[in-house]
């Protein structure tokens, strides 16, 4: 799989700490890439670096194979906080300052409103936008010249319930509209599950492990299940041999393991158990992060 980006051993020392040690990261192309960690945990420093507004004290950064250099600037576009916008111009004049900048031509205004769905925007004072459209005109600038790597961090914070879905909407279609790879900085563990291909997990400075989001949450974690009588289903199943545990936090739920679903709801069934619910149980990324910082201390 072709890597968009790559860091091998990246140190920065700020006020005489290391706040990245060590740190190497494979981001693959076109993914939706979760870097993700707590405050103070270094993603900030690290996308700095990338950008070339800090210099790292060492260790290497790789844009598509190639050693990061100037001439990588037009490849990445980055929203680091919150956009800063010129609230008497309109959607489509704060657009054109930065087009003019780059000498880009006038027709990738409507192109990248058209790719964060802001196109019914473009005349609207900026001054009038909600947050979440405001947000949304920062990544249409970053987008402007069609940047390979799209840099964003912490993009749904402050946004109310309506924003956060149409920022998962359209961060979950930019990889595929705008033939772009997407690197989303965040603490919130639980929105980056939702729309994530892969992860990255920061602490310290350090990445405790990185990957498809699959292999974190998926995998062989049991069958979780409802049924009637959670008392009776829990005693069945185990007289069966398999392991049973109730679901922390739920009152009617199991998780099962040691076999397949289907067998599971057959054998309650021979039994005369009904089920409600029946899934493959999946790890929260927040627990699976919760057992790496345990690991790693």
């Amino acid at each position: 799989m072709e890597t968009a980006l790559e860091t091998n051993g990246l140190v920065k020392k700020l006020g005489g700490r290391h706040v990245i040690n060590g740190l190497t990261m494979s981001v693959p192309r076109r993914a939706i890439y979760g870097f993700l960690g707590a405050n103070g945990a270094g993603k900030t420093t690290t996308i700095r670096m990338i950008l070339g507004v800090l210099r790292a004290d060492a260790g290497a950064i790789a844009l598509f194979g190639a050693p990061l250099r100037r001439g990588h600037a037009r490849e990445i576009g980055a929203l680091v906080e919150s956009p800063a916008l010129y609230d008497h111009l309109t959607g489509a004049e704060n657009l054109d300052l930065t087009r003019r900048i780059l000498g880009l031509p006038g027709r990738e205004i409507g192109r990248v409103l058209a790719l964060v769905d802001l196109e019914h925007a473009a005349n609207r004072r900026a001054g009038t936008f909600s947050l979440g459209m405001r947000q949304r005109l920062g990544i249409a600038r970053a987008l402007l010249g069609s940047p390979r790597l799209l840099i964003l961090d912490e993009p749904t914070n402050g946004l109310d319930p309506n924003g956060i879905h149409d920022m998962r909407v359209l961060l979950r279609r930019l990889p595929e509209a705008g033939d772009v790879t997407l690197v989303i900085s965040s603490h919130l563990l639980n929105e980056i599950e939702a729309i994530a291909s892969h992860v990255g997990l920061l602490h310290g400075g350090r990445l405790l492990a990185e990957g498809p989001l699959a292999t974190f949450t998926g995998g062989d974690h049991g069958v979780e299940i409802a049924t009637a009588d959670r008392a009776r289903a829990a005693i069945l199943l185990s007289e069966a041999g398999l392991a049973v545990r109730a679901l922390p936090g739920s009152e009617d739920r199991l998780i099962v393991s040691g076999s397949d679903p289907a067998t599971i709801a057959h054998l309650l069934h021979e039994r005369g158990e009904r089920l409600s619910h029946l899934v493959r149980h999946r790890r929260p990324l927040e627990q699976v992060y919760q057992d790496l910082l345990e690991q790693a201390a």
